[in-house]
């Protein structure tokens, strides 16, 4: 989220490869959340069996996700941020891209796939140095 609190990001983390996936929201929003959620499991379809949510309200529509598609939506315990410690850890290697305290007002969907592509294509040493993309792609 941005320091407007109106502009933010969605970030969705592979959890075996570390693979993210970065939608800009308009908004924070139950409504874009589910619109951005949608586009992202659309494009990655066969890689998708649950989502893990925090509890912001911006989810509230997960059961239209479980509609559309063959998934099941979790939310972790409130205040338990391990329980989603591959998204967490993503969101801080993110913040080197996007700093806390900035407006988030700016920056575009472009901009979020070029995050992605980068940290998708960083070497890992969980993976013996093979990229979050390589895992991906290939498990």
């Amino acid at each position: 989220m941005g320091s407007d609190r109106r502009h933010c990001i969605l970030t969705l983390v592979e959890r075996k490869s570390g693979y993210v996936i970065i939608k800009k929201l308009e908004a924070r929003t139950a409504q874009e959340v589910t619109r951005a959620a949608i586009e992202a499991i659309q494009e990655h379809k066969r890689k998708f069996l649950t989502i893990t949510f925090d509890n912001g309200t911006e989810f509230h529509n997960y059961s239209a996700l479980e509609d559309l598609f063959p998934i099941m939506c979790f939310f972790a315990t409130p205040y338990h941020s391990w329980e989603r410690g591959s998204n967490e850890h993503m969101n801080g290697l993110i913040r080197q891209y996007l700093p806390k305290g900035e407006s988030m007002r700016y920056i575009d969907q472009r901009y979020c796939d070029f995050i992605a592509h980068r940290l998708n294509n960083r070497p890992r040493k969980r993976h013996g140095y093979k990229t979050p993309k390589e895992i991906y792609t290939n498990g």
